[in-house]
């Protein structure tokens, strides 16, 4: 499924639920080793972090976006506290 020209089907993009806590119905993704959020709504996007090399895959659950790296380590980043 492909929103705003993001392909949701990818790995390295996830769409936040609304209701399900902080970034509901935004988009988060990763390009060039940073998180991104999209917001539909404003058309705007914004970097919430970087440093993710060889990032495989991102999920997101409540206000935590889960990023799976090569070699198995996952970073999880707390929109809550943005960190």
């Amino acid at each position: 499924m492909i929103v705003d020209g993001f392909d949701l089907s990818s790995p390295l993009v996830c769409e936040g639920i609304v209701g399900d806590g902080c970034g509901g119905g935004r988009v988060f993704y990763i390009e060039d080793r940073s998180l991104y959020a999209y917001d539909p709504y404003s058309k705007s996007n914004l970097r919430l972090a970087d440093g993710f090399n060889n990032a495989l895959s991102i999920e997101k659950k409540a206000c935590k976006v889960f990023i799976t790296l090569s070699g198995g380590d996952v970073v999880v980043f707390d929109l809550s506290q943005m960190a």
